[in-house]
């Protein structure tokens, strides 16, 4: 069992088109927790806690389902947060 916590950071068109509600419907199927919120420059970030491979999971939907929109997403260790079982959109 390897649990992780990572922040990531998607630029690109990522705000406007769904993508913060995607992230909440793609995690519901899979055990993590985590934030997820628009950035004032556009970007969106992602916390995401969770098995490493339950993360992946996550960020390859994400990847998939927003390819055309995505610029980059760049990703750093973030501490671990208190586990609820879903992902939230913070405002």
């Amino acid at each position: 069992m390897m649990l992780e916590c990572r922040r990531l950071y998607f630029s690109g068109r990522v705000q406007g088109v769904g993508f913060r509600q995607s992230a909440v419907e793609l995690s519901r199927n899979l055990p993590v927790s985590g934030q997820v919120r628009n950035l004032p420059d556009g970007r969106v970030e992602l916390l995401v806690q969770g098995e490493a491979s339950d993360c992946q999971t996550l960020l390859r939907l994400l990847q998939e389902r927003y390819r055309r929109y995505i610029m980059t997403m760049v990703g750093e260790p973030a501490p671990f947060i208190k586990a609820t079982g879903r992902v939230e959109i913070v405002r």
